[in-house]
């Protein structure tokens, strides 16, 4: 029997008002695209191409997985229900690192842990092959995670994504008799609703994490996966993901948080939660080109926050 399920939002759409040309930073970066925004307020503090149209490779996983969290929280499923991994899964390209076969039994918990930290692309399909059994669908005879992929694609609208198409749930683009695609605003938006929830903030923030594979009963292995979000740990940043197909060149999404900041007035104390938000897209050196832009982002954003933070209209709901 499936369950009705419609995608869990809290306000966090943003409408947001992003750069197109070139910045002053935007010269010295390499990347086809970027934007650096507030994750609180949406407000862009530089961007370059921030709504172009591009492939992102595996930072669609990010979407892949809060429907996951959203289907979760929604119908109370615990994640560490276990999931069969199809054929199709199995026969998936490009990073699969793990070796998941068909047959194996896996925690939607470790299957995200495995498309997040280490963007496997098995573990991407399965979750969407198994989530998508349980959503309602407007045609029948739809596969599982093409039904799921549909989903995605309502996310992105809630979100007010109007540049991004999904396919798939893994982001392989030669797979497809077209390509998906997404801009860094649009990502930017993605990222901020994904890191609003504490339980994707937890996932993508380890380091390493070591999850368990059922095989042929009574056989189980273990595999130890790594974060391959090389900046994790430095300069505040707690998340979120990478992304790399040949199209898409080198992408990544970094969140970085400092201490909130306080102050009184009257008898009530105002604490404003200060944490950036970077998205690179098209680069040949991503780390490099994040950790540039979030040096930038946090002189800009001090520069804001010294003028009040002030918002103009069409900058965020």
């Amino acid at each position: 029997m499936t369950n009705s399920f419609k995608p869990l939002f809290t306000g966090l759409a943003l409408a947001l008002a992003v750069f197109t040309g070139a910045s002053p930073t935007s010269h010295a970066i390499d990347a086809t695209a970027f934007i650096i925004m507030d994750s609180t307020t949406g407000h862009v503090l530089d961007g370059k191409n921030a709504n172009k149209k591009v492939q992102i490779g595996s930072l669609t996983k990010i979407a892949t997985a809060m429907l996951v969290l959203d289907w979760a929280e929604l119908n109370k499923r615990d994640l560490n229900e276990m999931a069969t991994v199809p054929a199709a899964a199995s026969v998936v390209a490009g990073m699969n690192p793990i070796g998941f076969q068909s047959g194996d039994r896996v925690s939607l918990r470790d299957l995200l842990y495995a498309a997040l930290l280490q963007s496997d692309n098995a573990a991407a399909y399965t979750l969407a092959d198994h989530v998508g059994q349980n959503l309602e669908a407007g045609q029948t005879n739809v596969v599982p995670a093409d039904r799921f992929v549909a989903h995605m694609n309502a996310l992105a609208r809630k979100l007010g994504m109007k540049n991004t198409l999904f396919l798939n749930p893994h982001g392989l683009e030669h797979l497809e008799s077209k390509l998906p695609y997404s801009s860094a605003a649009d990502m930017a938006r993605l990222s901020a609703y994904a890191m609003s929830k504490s339980a994707f903030r937890f996932l993508v923030s380890q380091k390493d994490r070591r999850i368990k594979i059922m095989h042929t009963a009574p056989e189980v292995t273990e595999y130890l996966l790594q974060n391959t979000n090389e900046l994790l740990g430095t300069n505040g940043i707690d998340g979120v993901k990478t992304g790399r197909t040949q199209r898409a060149g080198e992408c990544v999404v970094i969140s970085s948080v400092r201490a909130p900041e306080s102050h009184q007035e009257g008898q009530t104390y105002i604490v404003t939660p200060r944490r950036l938000l970077v998205v690179v897209l098209g680069s040949t050196g991503r780390f490099t080109a994040a950790t540039q832009l979030l040096d930038t982002g946090w002189q800009l954003y001090d520069q804001w926050a010294a003028q009040g933070r002030p918002l103009k209209k069409g900058e965020a709901l």
